[in-house]
């Protein structure tokens, strides 16, 4: 009895190229299932009415920063403490400061948190925050008025956490 050694067969580059793409598509539903079930994709409600918001917030925002203001973050346990100076280094007069904590991805761990004032130009507030990266967004208001307004992205491991 021969033995036939045939090789390489057509059959076998069809098999072979039927799992390179059954692979292929596996991982992009795969990949496509999770991001469409992790974030809405949604930023912001009207994009018209945002375009046309643009030039007047873009305004506001250079004269935020030209005005000096500014604020600095810390979190040490479930203390919170932002101290916000003015453009000469002294504290500035605010009312109210209001955090919103924002995860990079998903939103299942926001919160949002009014300070208690501590002394002219200190707030405080005690939260929990979970380990990790934060986009952190603080707005702060003298008589209704946004005196600063800035977002910085924070990991609580430079904090000491």
């Amino acid at each position: 009895m021969k033995a036939s050694h045939r090789g390489f067969t057509g059959l076998h580059m069809l098999l072979a190229t039927s799992a390179f793409f059954a692979v292929v598509i596996a991982v992009n539903v795969t990949m496509a299932v999770y991001a469409s079930s992790s974030w809405s994709g949604l930023v912001v409600e009207n994009t018209y009415v945002a375009s046309q918001e643009f030039n007047g917030k873009a305004a506001a925002m250079k004269a935020m920063a030209a005005s000096g203001v500014e604020g600095a973050l810390s979190v040490k346990g479930r203390a919170i403490r932002y101290d916000i100076r003015d453009g000469k280094g002294a504290p500035a007069i605010i009312d109210d400061v209001t955090l919103s904590f924002k995860r990079p991805v998903g939103d299942h761990e926001d919160f949002q948190l009014t300070l208690r004032k501590a002394g002219e130009g200190r707030f405080e507030a005690d939260h929990e925050v979970a380990g990790g990266d934060w986009i952190v967004e603080a707005i702060s208001t003298r008589s209704g008025v946004v005196v600063m307004h800035e977002a910085k992205r924070i990991d609580t491991a430079e904090f000491g956490q």
